[in-house]
């Protein structure tokens, strides 16, 4: 019989919490917040998640954020994801949050730390869930306007483990954040950065070796450098790779195609995750699953992927 993939106990490392809003809560609290939204329907939204890549999605998901504004919002938004992962066996998380996008719209940074924060404490209360909470600077924005807002999240300081670098990765190299990267590192702050999805391996270098991070997310496209991977399997680096979010967004055309076991069994430290579950068509489970569809996924395959989630965690796990 094989292995029961969603009683599998898993560990999420990448994933944005607000693109775990679902298209039902985004209309409950767009209803709820007296906001109109560009769909009529749950289903038209849906049919709007035809990536033709990165900034397609990118675009929908900033405008699906508009309608997060309380901390009641953030709260429900959290507890939602956290449903599934307790449906899922997930255990530990570690959550990703853009305050950029929120902050920018005059949502106050304790309004979204205090509403996301709640719901993991909560968790962590009622199921035994541990976690750990990234703060994210959006890439596309300046070096400066990411300084301001690591400024304004140091009162939650207690309240978050580490920065990362997420949205378009285009043309942003991990070397324009350097000196805020430098900063954060001296206050005791992980650092992790997207590098490697549609930016090219040199990308992935300069997240090791110009911001220090410690967890590499995505890096499928270290396979076009031997070096590169070589350098991944010797330290170990872990990398958060998420299937699923890797075929919607074009970075591979089919699921048969993606790396992720080559790269397990060549000795790198790959996990599985979600990224943005709500626009990519699964959870934690989900993505598992495609894996042994489309890739012939072992059942001991399954288990290291899910051991090195647990691993590569950067705080203690249930």
């Amino acid at each position: 019989m094989s292995l029961d993939l969603n009683a599998l106990k898993k560990a999420e490392l990448h994933i944005h919490i607000e693109g775990s809003l679902e298209p039902e809560l985004m209309f409950r609290l767009a209803e709820r917040n007296r906001i109109t939204l560009p769909y009529d329907s749950v289903d038209a939204l849906r049919k709007a998640y035809d990536f033709g890549n990165l900034q397609d999605f990118l675009d929908l998901y900033y405008r699906g954020a508009q309608v997060l504004l309380h901390e009641e919002d953030f709260y429900d938004l959290t507890k939602a994801y956290l449903d599934q992962c307790r449906a899922q066996n997930v255990t530990h998380v570690e959550p990703f949050f853009d305050p950029q996008t929120h902050t920018d719209r005059d949502v106050d940074m304790a309004t979204v730390i205090k509403g996301i924060t709640r719901a993991l404490s909560d968790a962590k209360a009622d199921w035994g869930l541990s976690y750990g909470l990234i703060l994210c600077f959006l890439r596309h924005l300046s070096e400066e306007e990411a300084q301001k807002t690591l400024d304004a999240a140091l009162p939650f300081r207690d309240h978050f483990i580490g920065v990362g670098l997420d949205s378009s990765e285009k043309g942003h190299p991990p070397t324009k954040f350097k000196r805020v990267f430098d900063r954060a590192r001296g206050m005791g702050l992980h650092a992790v950065a997207h590098a490697g999805e549609e930016g090219p391996p040199e990308y992935i270098w300069e997240a090791l070796d110009e911001l220090g991070v410690v967890r590499v997310d995505h890096g499928v496209r270290a396979t076009e450098d031997p070096a590169l991977m070589e350098r991944l399997r010797k330290d170990q680096i872990p990398l958060t790779v998420c299937p699923l979010s890797n075929i919607r967004l074009k970075v591979f055309d089919h699921m048969s195609q993606h790396p992720i076991l080559k790269l397990l069994e060549d000795g790198l430290r790959v996990t599985v995750n979600s990224d943005d579950p709500a626009y990519f068509g699964g959870y934690m489970t989900e993505n598992f699953e495609a894996l042994r569809k489309d890739l012939g996924m072992t059942d001991d395959q399954a288990r290291r992927l899910a051991q090195n989630g647990f691993d590569a965690a950067l705080v203690p796990t249930s």
